[in-house]
Order: structure tokens, then C-alpha cells, then sequence
């Protein structure tokens, strides 16, 4: 794009091109890597990918590309990616123990910048032997080799007593997950707030490097190596400082704001390539803490679905900041504007006051929740289904029940319902009704498939607050008509 238009705004305008993609696909791609199987959509992904590439490629060679037909297809091979990303890490926890998913996080992290590391300069050499069409025929031979080992590779995918669950209905319960996930909820608002301002390097490196430093493809190559090697060093080390995720964000915030400003003040391209290796120590502390506490608050069912959402966020700030980091350097200069970006990057710390990242971990262990006793069998696409739950209080314990059932919202939310309240009846005070809404029988029946650990526990607690001797009553009517059969 610096050869085709070396403008600020369309070498941002890029970045954007390929997150906006990612924006507005990320939540339709991770319901359906939930829903599909997933190696097969892998597949899929990776044929769109390679066939976009070697257009690259061949538009190129011929001397037809134009920006616009760059960013375009920029577009859609950030389509594939928008598929790509949620599925290939909701696919790392079907190989990987629950307890080693820090340490597999951490290596993904690392074997992706070893490729940042040496493939910048390695593209750098290719482009200035042949030419940049060169690299993008590579990329497709690398999307080839993908697809070989995906036909390879024999998944077992997990038994399920259930139909799948409708796309439209999937994606509704991934963004209700995320909402009602308090630790979720606090790794998306630092990720956004944190990927702003630390996008203005990223989108301006390439023009800064052409002009400020006066570099080609090969240094502009260097650099990004840098940066690869610095994220290589902090995967290896960052282990063995045991920070905590807060503190591996907090830490690494601090040190690429730093990197930052102290690019922007570089005059010499070995000065900015040491800079460029701290960058990438601090990009990858941010990164694998993000990574880790999504992944760690995240249950199997909905895994893709609240990757793409984090993903949706990521690739969100990224293109809200290209645009306004790219804007702000053509209006003034490249270096007030990577300036700015760090002093932003310093000010999202005071978000940690109101979402600190890596609170407790939620236990997702399978806890018994016996299946509704009923006396026929109604289809699962039957609904809305209306499930009540009756329990009776003692005086004394009202406050702490209705404590107690706020949490109980929480978790019935997340679980999939999309409405909630909770009744008492002024004629008799110690008798209260829960009640909530789920969209299909199917997902109620999910719902028990689905129940953790951690419901079981706050069942316990509302247990031991009602009047002893009585037990929960519980009914599910399902919305009319869902049979024609009346004698059934």
C-alpha cells in the first residue's frame, strides 16, 4: 500500500479493511463454529483463504491491483479470519487438559510470534528478489499446507443427546453469556480499551518506517522481527514471573505505551529496532493475560461463541483506532500521533479500578440436575417454556434469599434465559416464586445438560434459607399450541 498510495489514511484504512470484516462477522462465525462441526468449517475456512490469497497474488503479477482493490481484498480474506480465529481456539481445548490451558494459550501465543519473528524478513527478502506477489503466492501455499493437515486429522467430535442449536438462537445465547459474565465482561472492556491506543503503532509502523526512518520492505521486515523476538522472549520468561493476569496486563500496558512514545522519538532504525523488541515483550504479557482470562472463564458449549465476541472487541478497537490514529497523523504528524496513542494506551489503566482482570475462575465441573419428570414428550423446537420454582421462606432468612437469588439471575441468564423475576405473594409473606423464560424446550433440556458446579452451590444456599421440612417445587409449561394432539 506504500507503493500504491503512501498516504496515512489508506495505509490505516488497511488495518480497517481487514478488522471491520472481522467486526461485523466475528459473532455469526463463532455461533456456527459452535453448532458445526468444526473441522469441517476449518476446511472450508482454509479453501476461502487460499483462493483469496492466490488472487492476491495473481492481480499482482498481472500489475492490476489498486488500492482499492487491495483493501477489498483485504476484506475478505479478514472474512475468512473472522471464521478462522474463534474456531481455531475453540479447537485447542478439545486436544488440551482444562488444567494445562495456560501454558497451550501461551505456546499458541509463542509459535504465532515465531512466525512474526522471521516471516517479516523473510517477506522483506522475498518482495525485494520478486516482488510482493511472491508473498502472497506463499501465503497460499501456507493455507494449502493447513488444509492438508486438517483432512489428516480424525476429530471426535462429543456426543450429543440434542439437535443442534439454531444459529440465530446460538448467537442470542453467546452475547447472553458474555452479559451476564462478570469476569468476561471485565477481560472484553480492559482488551478494548487496552488495543486502542496500542493499535497506533501497528497501523502506523509501516509509513513510519518509510518516511521517519527511511526504510524498504526488508528493514520494515526487521522491524516487525524485532518485534516477533520480543514476543518470544516474553513467552519464554513471562512463566517464570508468576504475575497475575492483572499484573501481566497492567505491566505490559506500561511497557508498550513506553515502547510508544520512544519509537516516536527515534531518529535511528537500530534505536527503534530495540525499541521494537520491548514492544513485543509487552504486546504478548498483554495478549496471553487477555487470552488466558477469557479462556479460563469460558465453558466448552459456548467457547467459539465468546472467542469471536472477544474477538468482535479486539478487532473492533483495532479498526476504531487505525482510522483515528491515521486520521490524526495526516491532520499534524506520524509522531504526534503514535504520541497520543501511548498516552491513551497509559490511561486505560484506570479502567482496572472498575474491571479488574482475573478475579476467581469459575468451576465448570458437570454438577446432577435431574431431567423435568413428565408424562409426554414435547418436541425440543416447542416454546417459549415457562419454568417456575417455588420455595418457602422463613421470616428471618427473607434478605439473604432474596440475596442469594440475585446471584441465582446471574447464572439462569447465562445459562439461557432471556427473562427473569422473582415473585412474592403479600397473602402468604414466606412464599416466593421464581420464574424465568427460556426460547425451546430444547435449550431448558440443554440447561440441565449444562449446569455446573457453581449453580449447584447456590442451590444449596437457597436451600438451607427455606422453611425446613419443604421442598423446591418446580413446573415447566410450554407456550400453546406445541401438540394438536389432545389426548396425548
Amino acid at each position: 500500500m506504500t507503493s500504491l498510495s503512501p498516504t496515512p489514511l489508506h495505509v490505516a484504512l488497511l488495518e480497517s479493511a481487514d478488522s471491520l470484516a472481522i467486526f461485523l462477522l466475528a459473532i455469526p462465525a463463532g455461533a456456527l463454529a459452535d453448532v458445526v462441526d468444526r473441522r469441517r468449517l476449518a476446511i472450508l475456512t482454509q479453501v476461502w483463504l487460499l483462493v483469496t490469497a492466490a488472487l492476491l497474488g495473481v492481480l499482482t503479477l498481472a500489475h492490476r491491483m489498486t488500492p482499492g482493490l487491495l483493501i477489498g481484498l483485504t476484506f475478505v480474506m479478514g472474512i475468512g479470519a473472522s471464521i478462522d480465529g474463534p474456531l481455531w481456539q475453540a479447537i485447542v481445548p478439545e486436544v488440551v487438559p482444562r488444567r494445562e490451558l495456560p501454558q497451550a494459550v501461551t505456546l499458541g501465543g509463542l509459535s504465532l510470534n515465531l512466525a512474526r519473528a522471521f516471516a517479516p524478513a523473510l517477506g522483506g527478502l522475498v518482495i525485494a528478489a520478486s516482488g510482493p506477489f511472491a508473498v502472497f503466492l506463499l501465503n497460499a501455499a501456507t493455507f494449502a499446507y493447513v488444509l492438508v493437515v486438517l483432512l489428516r486429522w480424525h476429530r471426535v467430535a462429543p456426543r450429543a443427546g440434542l439437535p443442534a442449536e439454531r444459529w440465530i438462537g446460538a448467537m442470542r445465547g453467546g452475547l447472553r453469556y458474555v452479559r451476564h459474565s462478570p469476569e468476561l465482561v471485565a477481560a472484553f472492556v480492559r482488551a478494548g480499551a487496552t488495543v486502542f491506543g496500542a493499535i497506533c503503532l501497528v497501523a502506523l509502523l509501516p509509513l513510519f518506517a518509510r518516511r521517519a526512518l527511511a526504510l524498504g520492505s526488508l528493514g520494515f521486515g526487521v522491524l516487525l522481527g524485532c518485534m516477533g523476538i520480543g514476543a518470544v522472549l516474553s513467552a519464554l520468561l513471562l512463566p517464570k514471573l508468576r504475575l497475575s493476569a492483572e499484573g501481566a496486563l497492567s505491566s505490559g500496558t506500561v511497557a508498550f505505551a513506553a515502547a510508544v512514545c520512544a519509537v516516536s522519538l527515534a531518529h535511528a532504525p537500530w534505536l527503534a529496532c530495540a525499541v521494537m523488541v520491548l514492544a513485543g515483550f509487552a504486546w504478548m504479557a498483554i495478549m496471553s493475560s487477555l487470552n488466558v482470562a477469557v479462556q479460563m472463564a469460558t465453558p466448552a458449549w459456548v467457547r467459539a461463541r465468546v472467542l469471536a465476541a472477544f474477538m468482535l472487541v479486539f478487532q473492533g478497537a483495532i479498526a476504531l483506532g487505525s482510522v483515528v490514529w491515521g486520521a490524526l497523523a495526516t491532520k499534524t504528524t506520524l509522531r504526534t500521533s503514535l504520541l497520543a496513542g501511548g498516552v491513551t494506551l497509559l490511561a486505560s489503566l484506570a479502567a482496572r479500578v472498575w474491571f479488574p482482570l482475573g478475579g476467581r475462575s469459575p468451576d465448570f465441573s458437570p454438577a446432577a440436575w435431574p431431567k423435568p419428570a413428565l408424562v409426554c414428550d414435547p418436541p425440543t423446537d416447542a416454546g417459549p417454556v415457562l419454568i417456575t420454582v417455588s420455595y418457602r421462606v422463613a421470616p428471618e432468612n427473607v434478605a439473604a434469599f432474596v440475596e442469594a437469588t440475585r446471584n441465582l439471575e446471574r447464572l439462569r441468564r447465562r445459562g439461557g434465559a432471556y427473562q427473569w423475576e422473582l415473585f412474592r405473594d403479600p397473602a402468604t409473606p414466606d412464599a416466593f416464586l421464581e420464574v424465568y423464560y427460556v426460547e425451546l424446550w430444547g435449550d431448558h433440556l440443554r440447561q440441565h445438560e449444562r449446569a455446573t458446579v457453581e449453580e449447584g452451590e447456590v442451590q444449596k444456599q437457597l436451600q438451607g434459607l427455606v422453611v425446613a421440612g419443604t421442598e423446591q417445587e418446580v413446573s415447566h409449561l410450554i407456550a400453546v399450541p406445541w401438540e394438536t394432539d389432545t389426548e396425548t
